[in-house]
């Protein structure tokens, strides 16, 4: 079921590729091909809303049957053709960093939840939420702004 909604994302994105080549390279806007990017990336996760979680995720058939944070955001922006290291720690690493004023749709929110160093890691859907692959509910959207949520923030990244 899910590599159906894969294909058709790959498919939506392909035809809108070849819609911005048709237009003429002069027209494409880098910034909106990155807006139109973040929401595709968006609602690929959306797509994966209600899996659950494992650590370390689990990988079936070449499709996912639960997720990890990192494994998450791995998946889901590999579904745009964007590489990201397997850690969240590692992918605290990709990209440029946001200022927590400056973060924008797509944008990768890293969470220090237990000790010391970066633990979590979850993508910006917009209106202060965030979509992650949570130990509790599995893929959801969350307030980035509660309190949970708000102390353990440490950084954003931007790979888009």
């Amino acid at each position: 079921m899910r590599q159906g909604v894969i294909k058709r994302s790959l498919a939506v994105m392909l035809l809108a590729a070849v819609g911005y080549g048709a237009a003429g390279a002069a027209l494409a806007d880098p910034a909106s091909a990155a807006t139109e990017q973040s929401k595709q990336l968006i609602e690929v996760g959306k797509e994966f809303i209600g899996t659950p979680y494992r650590m370390g995720g689990l990988i079936k058939n070449g499709e996912p049957v639960a997720f990890d944070c990192s494994l998450f955001a791995k998946h889901v922006y590999a579904a745009l053709g964007v590489e990201l290291p397997r850690t969240s720690k590692a992918q605290a690493k990709a990209g440029e960093k946001v200022e927590r004023g400056n973060i924008s749709q797509g944008d990768l929110l890293f969470f220090r939840t237990n000790g010391k160093s970066i633990s979590h890691v979850a993508i910006y859907v917009g209106d202060g939420k965030m979509i992650h692959a949570s130990s509790n509910h599995g893929v959801t959207i969350s307030d980035m702004n509660s309190s949970y949520w708000k102390k353990r923030f440490v950084t954003a990244r931007r790979v888009l």
